[in-house]
């Protein structure tokens, strides 16, 4: 699995960071969680606002810190 969080390093993005790497050890899931803060590869993925979650490609939150339910949803539905 490969996650990527997107944005220019602010704290809303640690946090998001910091949520999907509790949620993945809770889940026990192995992934490759990447920080990706360069604007021109943040606006290939299209969002208008960070922080950005992106898992195996797909665009699954944006410019919000999801609750860590939906990050869990979404891990396990990417599994």
């Amino acid at each position: 699995m490969d996650i990527k969080i997107l944005g220019p390093g602010c704290p809303r993005c640690g946090e998001l960071e910091r949520r999907t790497k509790n949620v993945l050890a809770e889940l026990n899931v192995a992934a490759d969680v990447e920080k990706v803060s360069d604007i021109k590869k943040i606006m290939e993925y299209g969002i208008l606002a960070t922080p950005g979650l992106v898992i195996d490609g797909k665009v699954k939150s944006s410019g919000r810190i999801p609750r860590p339910e939906e990050i869990k949803a979404w891990i396990l539905e990417a599994k």
